[in-house]
Formats: C-alpha cells, structure tokens, sequence
C-alpha cells in the first residue's frame, strides 16, 4: 500500500511519495546530505485511512536525501514604456534543489 504526505519547504506544499525526485526551493546543505520534513497531512493511496494535521502530524516523518544542486532555464523580465525610449531586459535563473522522498513514518 502506498502512502502519500503533504511537505511544506521554501514556502511551498508538496505532494510527495516513497521514491519521488522533487525539484524544491534551494536547500542549504551539501549534496548527499538527509534531511527531515514535518507532514501536514497523510493518506493512504485509496484515502481511506487520512490524517491532518493542524498544522503538522505529531509524530510522523519524512526523510529525504538531497541529490542535486542547480539554477532552472533563464526567465526575461522586461520592462517598457512607450513614448519615454525606456527598455530594460534583465535575466533572472531560480536556484534549486533536487531532493529524493526516501521513507514515511506515522
């Protein structure tokens, strides 16, 4: 039976799984390093046997490993006005972190 849980990371909430890569907020710490995440809900794959938290499951963990470091494709942000010879076109790349859901404990 398959278990699925509610992280929250970097400001974000996340469904994750057993086995799952996700692409999270950058994460200080070295690559190959565990980490552990408060779940704010549980649930099996049916969602039959569901917990929530308020705001987080006493007890229960998730452990990761991160496995990856990085910078996502560039993002333009450009700023015109017209009639004024205003043009700005500035690149922005979002760090991130690659993290890997290893086991989930009740």
């Amino acid at each position: 039976m398959k278990t699925i849980a509610v992280i929250k990371t970097g400001g974000k909430q996340y469904i994750v799984s057993e086995g799952k890569v996700l692409t999270v907020e950058k994460i200080e710490s070295e690559v190959g390093s565990k980490l552990e995440f408060d779940a704010m809900l549980i649930s099996d794959e049916e969602g039959s046997d569901v917990k929530i938290g308020t705001p987080i499951i006493d007890g229960a963990k998730i452990s990761a490993v991160i496995t990856e470091h990085g910078r996502a494709k560039k993002v333009s942000v450009i700023k015109y006005k017209s009639k004024s010879r205003y043009r700005r076109n500035v690149g922005h790349r979002q760090p991130f972190t690659k993290i890997q859901i290893n086991k989930i404990t009740v």
